[in-house]
């Protein structure tokens, strides 16, 4: 298949130039370097800041190593004098950083020295770009004349010599190019010209214009729309972690213009002094808080007043709660208008009485928005004021209303609970409890230690059976056992480990512990019980720290009752030792992905070693989630995890492109931590006719895509502004949602305590003293999301438990096929250094290159003389190896890879089986077929680890005398090398040992060697498996 691509390279202008002729001007020109392809623009005279709007086109040659083709951009003065060039900067580009062309923005780089002692200083702008479009043709190479251009030295060389002839009139080519104006006339043509018509043919001499590239529009996936709203920010760069991965699902570096700012390849550019919502753009709100009402006349005929105060701007309209028989009311409510969707001029606060048919009108107030004060914080807030209203007709009317407008931005303190008009619908059928943004604290967590060790004077119903006696542990929903023992007296004895729960404060739940009989199958009786309360529990921080064991007093009931157990007595006793440990993290998220690692209690906290800074700025390209009105809508906003803190924006009713510009802060106290942003749906608002209270509450909340970003991997004071495509796995394969946009800052507070991080462990010191089981961490984990969900859907707007489960990946321990092919191609990966190594030594041994296994034998001779060098050379190797991977470094954050997690690749059959319900809601026939599949690729599994098992009992059987012939032979090579050995020097069989693995292949033979024979003879335990 032919190769159209095409880089397209447009030089805009320079600004800021480093003079370099007598007038203080330059003779500036950029020449392009690509793909071994060079262009040169024209000569601009004496101009410190010139403009050229030249564009070129280079030939990609192979689009599969596009990401490895840097662009330079060289800036030369041409000095007429003696037509030599003198370098004024340079720039270069990654291939990584090329998008297409609707994407690319001319962007001004600052100019790079080429050497230490280069003076330089300026910007060049340029729009890079790539183009598929066949009828583009390519610029003409540049000849070969850098015999006239060359630096001053060779430039005086070659006019001693005589090699060419200068005259002052220098012929200057030009290349094609195409000027903005020539351009805007071209596209004018093409519009009105036939698709089908030709392009006439290019001119090589000459001035000539090539045809621009078509802007190709953005792509979406199947069954995506792209919205109206605001332009998507301007890309610069587009990164993957892997050369294969889609071009849709690759993360784009941008440069917004922020509050701090603009922001480009990670440092804010800004004149001004940045203030606290930096990360975010600054957006103006209209401010409006209604206070309360006096002196308000009766409206209805019994006398009373049912008020409700609507703000009225432009097509919007939003109300506070509608008191009712109230003459005084007090809302203290805030509204916000968006700046920008400011629809009119005045602004109208209208109060009104609620009435069966109709409302009544009382009296409204109007303000001018040209007169509206601007507050800027840390002003103090604005004093409300008294307002007459007036009525319809302009009079004043009975009643004041106490009002305060003023223009603000996001900082101001009344922005996270105003309700905000782009939150609110147009519609008020619509219900609106559920959408604004709020902070949560996720409860503190301990684990609750239960040691059983015995029950006396236990008295049973049933006296001529042995009875089987086990003691239940039930806290909330959790509840755990012990084994059933049997006694012939009334005292029952454990030796049993220790059992774990986990509790939250505040301690709201009792732990309940009952002793029961088994007097049948799946048949027990409660025979006696006690409760708890985990607040008078001791708590332990430290493992040094032991506590007595206590006595519990049991009281008989028969169904267990707490009003009941606190009344009756009963002289059964229970041995415990229980207490609250404080020095685990407990666990409630997946341990790849967790966000705090600190332990429980906080005297055992150390201090935050930075700051991070996360700004939400908008979300480009959503999917739709549901129909409203006939058409697709959403209703979006974000939630963002980071420790104990989650953090929930504002709701963006019915929008596609919502824009949302918030910014949060947490404390960071380890780096190998992950900070979470979910995107969801709201689906609690409901639908036309149906109030908030009768709200769907049991909908659930739609997800639509997470980013996860890990701390480590981001530079200090560097601020990341990507685009992260939104992506979720169904069962029909992996779907794009859309584009997130965020900005990221990890602040350092101190470089020494964030160095010495590194050297601490990763979980507090009781994880590595008294480890958990893995069986004991998924159960304790499960325990632990539950009761985070829990708490946090009490809160108001409740954070729901879809959600937290989705936020802390609660079901990712689930079996899935897909999973297991990529972990296993993850292993593979990690293996494939160690066996290209193995290669490169097999061809070193099989002499494929002379050269290089002559220098394989120098290096082993030396090596072995002088073996104080191995050690030094492999961590200067390291060292230079570290060192040449610094000009590749990742300049962006990782971001889910759909190739490496084998999504796109998937069967329907393998995602139907990865979303079933555990236990499984599928047909018989089909578990059947999943379960036989499932035994095959466990075949395979236990093939290669009875290979490996293989393989250690030959080695054991060395010395095991299972095979006495083998054993002889292998103790007499014993001895003999022992001998040789201690007769030798330990250099010259290392040496001999190399040149012998070594030998040319004329001294090979085809057959195993006898070390090999010798041990694939000895004996396995295989003959003995059944």
């Amino acid at each position: 298949m032919m190769n159209n691509l095409k880089l397209g390279v447009e030089v805009v202008s320079a600004h800021d130039l480093m003079p370099r002729d007598n007038q203080g001007g330059a003779n500036a020109f950029v020449e392009l370097h690509f793909d071994h392809q060079r262009f040169r623009t024209t000569v601009k005279e004496r101009d410190l800041n010139p403009f050229w709007n030249e564009r070129f086109y280079f030939t990609v040659s192979d689009p599969a190593s596009l990401s490895d083709m840097p662009l330079e951009a060289y800036v030369y003065h041409m000095n007429r004098s003696n037509n030599s060039k003198s370098f004024l900067g340079k720039v270069r580009l990654a291939g990584t950083s090329f998008v297409n062309s609707s994407d690319a923005t001319v962007l001004h780089y600052p100019l790079e020295k080429r050497g230490i002692f280069s003076r330089v200083r300026g910007e060049l702008g340029l729009k890079v770009f790539l183009t598929d479009d066949p009828t583009v043709r390519v610029s003409d190479p540049v000849s070969d004349f850098d015999a006239m251009l060359s630096t001053p030295s060779e430039a005086s060389n070659r006019l001693r010599e005589g090699q060419y002839n200068v005259s002052n009139n220098v012929q200057s080519r030009t290349f094609q190019h195409l000027p903005r104006d020539d351009q805007q006339r071209y596209m004018q043509q093409q519009r009105q010209q036939p698709m089908q018509q030709q392009q006439q043919p290019f001119i090589s001499s000459g001035p000539s214009m090539a045809p621009p590239s078509l802007e190709v529009p953005g792509r979406y996936g199947p069954g995506e729309m792209k919205p109206p709203g605001p332009s998507r920010p301007q890309i610069l760069r587009m990164f993957s972690s892997s050369g294969q991965q889609p071009f849709d699902y690759q993360i784009k570096e941008t440069s917004p213009t922020l509050g701090g700012g603009r922001v480009i390849g990670g440092r804010v550019v800004s004149n001004k002094k940045p203030g606290t919502y930096d990360l975010v753009e600054q957006m103006q709100y209209l401010f409006i808080r209604v206070v309360k009402a006096r002196h308000l006349p009766h409206m209805d005929i019994t006398g009373g007043l049912d008020p409700y105060v609507q703000v009225k701007l432009g097509n919007y309209k939003l109300e506070t709660k509608k008191l009712s028989k109230n003459r005084h009311p007090e809302w203290d409510e805030v509204f916000a208008f968006p700046a920008e969707r400011l629809q009119a001029s005045t602004l109208e606060v209208v109060l009104k009485d609620e009435d069966v048919f109709k409302d009544d009108f009382v009296g409204r107030v109007r303000f001018d928005l040209e007169e509206v004060p601007i507050r800027v914080p840390p002003d103090s807030p604005l004093a409300p004021e008294w307002y007459r209203l007036e009525g319809k007709d302009g009079d004043k009317t009975k009643g004041d209303l106490m009002l305060a407008v003023w223009m603000g931005t996001q900082a101001d303190e009344a922005f996270p609970y105003a309700f905000h008009a782009d939150s609110i619908p147009i519609d008020p059928s619509i219900a609106n409890t559920h959408i604004r943004g709020k902070i949560y604290q996720s409860p503190r967590l301990w684990y609750l230690r239960i040691v059983v060790l015995e029950v006396q004077d236990l008295t049973v119903s049933e006296k001529n059976r042995m009875p089987e006696v086990f003691v239940k542990m039930r806290m909330g929903n959790h509840m755990q056992r012990t084994r059933p023992v049997q006694s012939r007296n009334a005292n029952f004895r454990w030796n049993e480990p220790d059992y774990m729960m986990v509790a939250a404060e505040p301690f709201e739940d009792e732990l309940i512990i009952t002793v029961e009989d088994r007097v049948g199958p799946n048949k027990d009786e409660i025979i006696c019980g006690t409760y708890i309360h985990l607040g008078q529990l001791p708590k332990r921080g430290d493992h040094d720290r032991e506590f007595p064991t206590q006595w519990f007093n049991l009281k008989r009931n028969t169904f267990i009752d707490l009003e009941q157990l606190k009344e009756d007595k009963f002289s059964s006793k229970i041995h415990l030792k229980i207490w609250l440990e404080g020095g685990y993290h407990v666990l409630d998220e997946s341990t790849q992905y967790s966000s705090d690692l600190r332990p429980t209690m906080k005297q055992l906290w150390k201090n935050p070693i930075g700051i991070l800074e996360l700004g939400i700025l908008n979300i480009d390209g959503l999917h739709p989630m549901k129909t409203r009105d006939s058409r697709g809508t959403c209703d979006a906003y974000c939630v963002a995890k980071y420790g104990q803190k989650w953090v929930r924006t504002r709701t963006i009713v019915d929008n596609l492109s919502p824009r949302f510009h918030e910014q949060y802060t947490w404390d960071v106290f380890d780096h190998a931590t992950v900070i979470t942003i979910g995107v969801f749906d709201n689906c609690q608002l409901g639908d036309k006719g149906i109030t908030s209270s009768e709200s769907h509450s049991n909908h659930r909340d739609h997800e639509i895509g997470k980013v996860r970003v890990r701390l480590s991997t981001l530079e200090t004071g560097r601020v990341y502004t990507h685009n992260y495509p939104l992506l979720v796995l169904k069962g029909s394969g992996v779907k794009k949602m859309g584009d997130l946009h965020l900005a990221i800052r990890f602040t350092t507070i101190s470089l020494m305590n964030s160095l010495y991080t590194y050297s601490r462990p990763l979980l507090p010191r009781m994880h590595y003293i008294r480890p958990l089981t893995m069986m004991q961490q998924e159960l304790l984990r499960h325990q632990a999301v539950q009761i985070v969900a829990e708490r946090l859907a009490r809160s108001e707007p409740p954070l729901r438990r879809e959600i937290v489960e989705y936020m802390t990946d609660a079901h990712a321990h689930l079996w899935s096929m897909r999973r297991s092919k990529a972990n296993f191609f993850r292993l593979m990966s990690v293996l494939s250094a160690p066996i290209a190594i193995g290669r490169w030594l097999g061809e070193v041994c099989a002499w494929k290159n002379p050269v290089t296994t002559v220098l394989v034998h120098i290096l082993l001779v030396m090596l072995v003389v002088y073996p104080e060098l191995i050690l030094p050379t492999i961590f200067l190797y390291m060292f230079l190896i570290g060192l040449w991977n610094f000009r590749y470094r990742p300049r962006y954050p990782p971001h889910m890879n759909t190739r490496m997690s084998h999504a796109d690749g998937a069967s329907p059959d393998e995602l139907d089986e990865e979303f079933d319900t555990f236990p499984s809601s599928r047909s018989s026939e089909l578990i059947r077929y999943r379960y036989d599949r499932l035994r095959s690729v466990a075949g395979r599994v236990q093939t290669v680890v009875g290979d490996v098992a293989t393989q250690g009992e030959r080695i054991q059987a060395l010395l095991s005398w299972r095979d006495p012939r083998a054993t002889v032979v292998f103790l007499l090579f014993c001895v003999l090398a022992a001998i040789t050995l201690y007769v030798m020097p330990i250099q010259i069989l290392l040496i001999i040992f190399g040149f012998y693995m070594m030998r040319h292949p004329r001294f090979r033979r085809r057959l195993p060697s006898a070390p090999m024979n010798f041990f694939r003879r000895l004996p396995a335990r295989t003959d003995t498996l059944l």
